[in-house]
């Protein structure tokens, strides 16, 4: 701009002509092609402070919009992404795991919080302890001795000359994996109670919620054999898991956290808990009461078999690990 200093106060307050980040060709305050501001100037303090506002009262009233829908019309959420109407709402993922991790700080707290409550203050270790530590001494000694033992050689004739050399190879790596496993199991079994108790509570709330997120996927595979023939794409049953699964979430610590005299209000949210994901299945997929219920209990045992294994699984890795 002719007769203006780059570096002038009019300069910085100027509307750019063209946008700084894409380059497009501009005539307000914000680019049409990538919706940045074209004001050149840094914000004031109140300019910031609007801004913040502004976006963090926008994201309330879509978390206000989003659970209304999530907990009181179960499946509505899902139509309405379905439909387009999205920008209104809090994206499925991010509600998912907004609602897990939450749920799963509630339980550690609280578990932690009736832990310490059963605590008695002054206990010692008794002698029956440090002897036993004493034999889990011994044990490890004992099996230090046994790992020093050579493996066994394979018999003479077994196999072929020609293979006998891989076949030792590939015993003595699976030889040595079995070992490191059950030294690594026995490990475990030789801790205190304590110790045993804190490492399975580690691996628990290290591993578990990465092992419930990676089900949603089976959870959506489960809806898309159940409704085969229904027109509907893998990608809406994902949808449909993600917010149904993030519903189950906030029901259940809203049950933890409800104050102990409230027991019919925990009762009737452990009802609805029960009885949402059929009247979501029934709103967003259509069919009969009874075929949707048939639905729902195959989904549901399923569903609590493979979440079952995957815990057992995440915690087992955790323990091992």
């Amino acid at each position: 701009m002719p007769g203006i200093a780059v570096n002038s106060e009019a300069a910085l307050h100027h509307v750019a002509s063209a946008c700084p980040n894409c380059g497009a060709n501009v005539s307000g305050n914000f680019c049409h092609e990538c919706g940045q501001e074209t004001v050149l100037h840094p914000p004031s303090t109140r300019e910031f402070l609007h801004e913040f506002i502004g976006h963090y009262v926008a994201l309330e009233g879509k978390l206000w919009k989003s659970l209304g829908l999530l907990l009181f019309r179960p499946g509505r959420l899902t139509l309405e992404y379905i439909k387009g109407r999205r920008v209104r709402y809090v994206q499925p993922l991010r509600l998912y795991l907004t609602f897990s991790l939450i749920f799963f700080a509630v339980l550690k707290f609280s578990i932690h919080e009736n832990r310490n409550d059963r605590i008695d203050v002054g206990q010692k270790q008794s002698a029956p302890a440090a002897a036993k530590d004493d034999e889990a001494g011994d044990d490890d000694a004992e099996r230090k001795a046994k790992e020093t033992k050579p493996v066994n050689e394979d018999h003479p004739g077994e196999i072929r000359k020609g293979t006998r050399g891989v076949h030792e190879v590939v015993g003595r790596v699976n030889q040595g994996l079995a070992d490191s496993l059950v030294n690594k199991v026995e490990h475990f079994g030789d801790l205190p109670g304590d110790e045993q108790k804190r490492l399975l509570s580690t691996a628990f709330y290290g591993y578990t919620p990465y092992a419930i997120f990676f089900m949603m996927p089976l959870f959506a595979f489960y809806l898309k054999v159940l409704y085969l023939g229904s027109g509907r794409r893998y990608g809406e049953h994902l949808l449909f898991a993600l917010h149904t699964n993030g519903f189950a979430f906030l029901t259940l610590t809203l049950m933890i956290l409800m104050p102990s005299g409230f027991g019919l209000v925990e009762w009737l949210l452990g009802l609805w808990l029960a009885f949402y994901l059929p009247t979501a299945m029934r709103r967003v997929y259509g069919g009969s009461r009874k075929l949707t219920a048939l639905r729902w209990i195959v989904l549901m045992l399923l569903h609590l078999v493979t979440l079952g294994l995957a815990i057992a699984a995440a915690v087992a890795f955790g323990v091992l690990h």
